[in-house]
């Protein structure tokens, strides 16, 4: 046998491992996946100015220069008049469950002031749990405002428009007055930390099995699919509320994070999105054939819950197809859910459009387990 440097071995070494990687899809699949994927949710998806903000307009004038401003609001794409409450605490309920980004509020003779010249206020409320996500708006608010009245300061209103602003506005943010970015973050990472240990516990649980040889007595056992997922799930549930337990209170020693809402809520909707991304993860492992693969699946899974769910960017602003495709993510609807519990203090009728989801999620992922599980090793 030749103990020389040889290019034939060397080719023969190449072949076997092209051929190993076409056998291996699903590790092909990353290959060219992840990539696409990235492409696709960096260059299309993923947007820091959010445009189309839903919002609330309280009107109490109905003159020409405040037709004028809502009209200015409306064409400058930043905001979405969605709604029309007809009273303030209407809008603040609809800005606690999440309906609404902004509130606009013209008070009563808001057109007499301006032509008097005595600068009435423009009330702008914004929900700053996102500060990126209501930045936007606020810094252009007062260059949309001069431009929508412009049209209106003519004839004898004409000297109006030498002088200072005509409205004097006024900003309030609310639930986040300081703009401080961690408190947007924080709840928002407990949702990563919960898909990425979760998931792979869970996705591991089965393929673990077959690897180490005992699937065989797992399937001896006179045990009904179902209850094999519940015991594979539950135990991972506590270790669920240990990891909320060690973020909550770094969160708060660190960084002073509030905590506005019920304990008890925060807990059973963590409860429910735990379970939810433990069934994910055996669903992962009733199709993968080895853990590799199930971890895999998980990564495909994890770089969309953190692009698409409002984590790192604002949901809003992203474009219609991909916020379709992010409320299908459990992860959006918990981070609305925890940072609406912790930052708003919002109660379970608050939230009732984001709690249904993670309960239909659970029931969907266990009955496709259930479908895929194998009771055989073939």
């Amino acid at each position: 046998m030749s103990t020389g440097f040889s290019f034939a071995r060397i080719g023969a070494i190449l072949i076997k491992e092209f051929i190993q990687m076409r056998r291996d899809r699903m590790t092909f699949a990353m290959m060219i996946g992840i990539p696409v994927m990235q492409l696709i949710l960096f260059s299309y998806a993923i947007n820091s100015d959010p445009r189309h903000l839903p919002s609330a307009i309280i009107d109490r004038d109905h003159s020409a220069f405040s037709r004028a401003i809502v009209t200015a609001f409306a064409n400058s794409t930043y905001v979405d008049f969605t709604i029309a409450p007809s009273t303030p605490e209407e809008a603040e309920e609809a800005m606690a469950s999440g309906k609404i980004n902004f509130i606009f509020e013209i008070p009563e003779h808001f057109g007499r002031d301006i032509a008097r010249g005595t600068r009435p206020q423009l009330l702008i409320i914004a929900d700053a749990t996102d500060p990126s996500a209501a930045s936007g708006a606020i810094t252009a608010a007062s260059t949309i405002i001069n431009t929508g009245l412009a049209r209106e300061m003519s004839g004898a209103l004409s000297g109006l428009a030498a002088g200072p602003p005509p409205v004097d506005m006024v900003f309030q943010r609310r639930y986040n007055p300081a703009g401080i970015t961690q408190y947007n973050i924080i709840p928002g990472l407990l949702g990563i930390i919960l898909t990425m240990t979760m998931t792979l516990m869970t996705a591991v649980a089965l393929t673990r099995e077959v690897e180490r040889g005992t699937m065989e007595n797992l399937l001896a056992m006179p045990a009904r699919p179902l209850e094999v997922m519940i015991g594979k799930v539950l135990p991972y549930v506590l270790v669920g509320y240990i990891q909320i337990i060690v973020v909550l209170n770094a969160g708060r020693i660190l960084f002073d994070i509030p905590f506005e809402g019920s304990k008890l809520l925060f807990f059973w909707i963590s409860t429910l999105y735990i379970l939810v991304n433990l069934l994910i993860g055996f669903l992962f492992s009733t199709v993968a054939r080895t853990q590799m693969q199930a971890m895999q699946m998980m990564v495909f899974l994890l770089l969309p819950q953190i692009l698409l769910s409002g984590f790192m960017f604002p949901f809003r602003g992203m474009p219609h197809w991909a916020q379709i495709l992010g409320e299908a993510l459990p992860a959006t609807h918990y981070m609305r859910l925890v940072r609406g519990i912790m930052l708003k203090g919002a109660t379970r009728f608050d939230l009732i459009a984001d709690i249904w989801p993670l309960l239909a999620m659970i029931a969907a992922i266990s009955a496709l387990a259930l479908v895929r599980y194998r009771r055989t090793l073939d």
